[in-house]
């Protein structure tokens, strides 16, 4: 992988119109882009009573103004004496992007000559002429972990001089993505693109000294394990350049995590911790914790024992539930490098305890076995003579059955025999003496 991210490009507004140029003008403008009433070239250039002096050979040039904050943008005044405001920006030729601190604006075509910038701008402000700027960082370590945590350092260069103007941190966002290669054989197949991690230069997290120029990056790759694409972003409000770096291989998370559950009461389950001692020194393991028991208590630990062999730790076995673990690792990988490794959650579950039945040991005493031999004895005997009467009285139950069923069915026909006879009879009656009256 390069050892450098270039974003290489002629600076252009984000709608990447491009103006073209011979070689040699080219040459010539990265020498002379803009001048200093009465001094040389520089990266960032301090203004002489808010003026300079654009060469005749510049087709287009892009420039950032810093200002008070909150204060109004500035107005550019040409060589002529006519004025450039902000509302004047077409999008073609002008193109202007403005802040509570600066203006950025770019110029197609600009007029040589001294110009002049009116505004509140700040007494140590530079115009800032932006051509080429390239972000130089490490490269990724060949070995990576999902879930492991990353510093990686870089700064800028513009026309390869590094960039030491302090506010020009507020105009460019540095970042790196990770983009899945779908290779159907690793678990990231499919993924949507994941941004890793963003440089700062504000003194926080894992940067050392804030405006230095020298910008850091914490990654914390939690995202799957398989084959990605590192996209690396110099990000303005007028333009992006990116770079797409060497595809790279993310491992999966290398500690394995083990739990001997306490099943016969000795007080305590016996956490242990490996790792994929192909990839990772467990010499050099370390490891910091805490346990979340079922009731939400927890417990903070550490094991510093560096050895070859797995780690253990016991846990109180408190009481019957959900048991979580959480860990950060610190360790070197097999080819030396130092790592810091987020580890999932572990958890396993402790069920209830059953009740104790006491077991039922059979008698040794010989007189005790002799009677129980022969109380079963009588007890089959009689057994075998019931079963046998029930054999031969089961052809008499059945006729039985039959003769009362034959019986119910005589007595409910004439029951409801009965029941129609006196139906008809009271219907009978009803009528006739309804036909008397």
């Amino acid at each position: 992988m390069n050892t450098s991210v270039e974003a290489q490009s002629k600076v252009a507004p984000a709608t990447n119109e491009a103006t073209s140029a011979t070689d040699k003008k080219t040459e010539d403008a990265d020498k002379s882009v803009l001048t200093l009433l009465g001094t040389e070239y520089q990266n960032g250039i301090k203004l002489l009573r808010n003026r300079f002096r654009i060469d005749y050979m510049v087709d287009e040039i892009t420039m950032i103004f810093f200002r008070e904050y909150g204060s109004s943008p500035v107005v550019l005044v040409k060589p002529d004496g006519s004025k450039i405001f902000q509302s004047d920006a077409d999008g073609i030729d002008l193109f202007w992007y403005d802040t509570a601190t600066y203006d950025m604006i770019s110029l197609k075509k600009p007029t040589p000559g001294p110009w002049q910038a009116v505004g509140q701008i700040r007494e140590d402000s530079r115009v800032m002429v932006i051509s080429d700027i390239a972000l130089h960082a490490e490269p990724l370590p060949r070995v990576i972990f999902s879930g492991e945590i990353l510093k990686q350092t870089a700064y800028l260069t513009n026309q390869g001089k590094p960039i030491d103007y302090r506010a020009f941190r507020d105009v460019v966002e540095l970042s790196i993505d990770f983009s899945s290669t779908n290779n159907p054989n690793f678990n990231n197949f499919g993924a949507q693109p994941q941004n890793i991690a963003t440089f700062e230069d504000n003194g926080k997290g894992m940067d050392e000294r804030p405006l230095d120029g020298i910008f850091t990056g914490q990654f914390n790759l939690a995202v799957a394990d398989g084959e990605w694409t590192p996209v690396f972003s110099v990000s303005t409000p007028m333009f992006t350049r990116e770079q797409v770096g060497e595809n790279l291989m993310l491992y999966p998370n290398p500690i394995k995590i083990s739990v001997e559950k306490d099943e016969v009461g000795k007080g305590f389950h016996k956490l242990s911790i490996d790792t994929e001692r192909e990839l990772v020194d467990i010499a050099t393991l370390l490891l910091d914790g805490k346990i979340r028991f079922p009731n939400g208590d927890i417990q903070n630990f550490s094991i510093t024992d560096m050895s070859n062999d797995v780690r253990q730790f016991d846990i109180v076995n408190y009481e019957s539930g959900v048991y979580r673990v959480k860990l950060t690792a610190y360790g070197n990988t097999v080819e030396g490098r130092e790592f810091i490794l987020d580890v999932p959650e572990y958890s396993f579950l402790v069920e209830e305890p059953r009740p104790l039945v006491e077991a039922l040991t059979p008698t040794t005493d010989p007189a005790l076995a002799a009677q129980s031999d022969e109380s079963n004895m009588n007890e089959q005997v009689p057994n075998a003579v019931m079963g046998e009467n029930n054999t031969n009285a089961e052809p008499e139950r059945a006729e039985e059955e039959s003769q009362g069923w034959q019986q119910s069915t005589i007595i409910w026909f004439v029951v409801g025999l009965n029941l129609l006879i006196v139906i008809f009879g009271v219907a009978a009656i009803w009528f006739f003496s309804r036909r008397r009256s």
